[in-house]
């Protein structure tokens, strides 16, 4: 039934604040970003702008910091994405079947996800830390030297990439335990009865049917692993690690626009890692289809 224009004005009037929030907030920023990536020279307190070209973009591609960047950003998300969802994946699965207290497991998971970046950094901070951090002490039941997490250029990246994925468990676990709730339990039934075990189970059943979520949590985990930028703030203490080896491209945007008040730079940078990530999701849902037709 079509609704009236009456009812269709009054829908319109409940959401115009979330339009109004999201239009200033969102909306605008994005393509002012873009325009501001063709000013060369632009006066920012005044918004005037003298010249418009390609040069920042050339810029940013001669730049040295900018490939570091753009590797290291490559290596985290390489590092956490795969991981996060194997992980979530196995524990959503061992939290679908019934046992006691399956709430109070569910809110542990999530609750890192919904603590403050800030607080959780800086028990991780504690945790790395060379001296006495917890980790190290563990490592040394088995014998194993301490580690200098965040002081050693080599262990830099893989510290944040350990706090990356326990940061980001909890909402990828609640998502996908919400789409195997889903999955009728008439499909399980049939496969245990023509004999299939748990991991022709998973692989066959569980896996293909639950691809939808998937596919949404892999998307947003590749999106949020490309704009990774507090955990790097707070655990390096507003730097970039030991010799730039955590430097990702949202905290090279971030340099160039509150440090350098490189404008113009940091707008075509941004565009830049809008491209990549745009890319690659479309890439994720393009396989996901094939996937999902074989």
């Amino acid at each position: 039934m079509k609704p009236s224009k009456k009812e269709a004005l009054k829908g319109y009037l409940c959401i115009l604040p979330a339009l109004v929030i999201l239009g200033v907030f969102q909306i605008y920023p994005i393509f002012k970003a873009m325009v501001m990536s063709f000013y060369t020279k632009y006066n920012y307190m005044k918004d005037e702008v003298y010249a418009v070209g390609l040069g920042n973009f050339s810029d940013i591609l001669k730049d040295p910091d900018f490939w570091t960047a753009l590797k290291n950003t490559s290596l985290f998300v390489l590092g956490v994405v795969p991981a996060t969802l194997i992980i979530s994946l196995f524990i959503a699965v061992l939290l679908n079947r019934k046992i006691k207290f399956k709430g109070i497991f569910q809110s542990i998971y999530f609750i890192p996800f919904i603590t403050s970046s800030v607080a959780v950094a800086s028990v991780w901070k504690w945790i790395f830390d060379s001296k006495f951090g917890l980790l190290n002490y563990i490592l040394g039941f088995f014998r194993i030297d301490p580690i200098k997490w965040l002081i050693d250029p080599k262990w830099a990246m893989a510290s944040l990439i350990i706090f990356s994925i326990w940061k980001n468990l909890g909402y990828n676990i609640i998502i996908l335990l919400a789409g195997l709730s889903n999955i009728d339990g008439t499909y399980y039934r049939a496969a245990k009865v023509d004999g299939a075990s748990r991991w022709h189970i998973l692989t066959k059943v569980t896996i293909p049917l639950l691809m939808p979520t998937l596919t949404y949590v892999s998307i947003m985990s590749l999106i949020g692993s490309f704009k990774v930028f507090d955990e790097v703030y707070i655990l390096f203490e507003r730097g970039a690690g030991p010799a730039k080896s955590c430097l990702t491209l949202v905290f090279y945007i971030y340099d160039k626009f509150a440090t350098k008040y490189a404008y113009g730079i940091a707008s075509a940078a941004t565009m830049v890692l809008f491209a990549i990530v745009l890319a690659i999701t479309l890439l994720q849902l393009r396989l996901s289809k094939k996937y999902s037709a074989s």
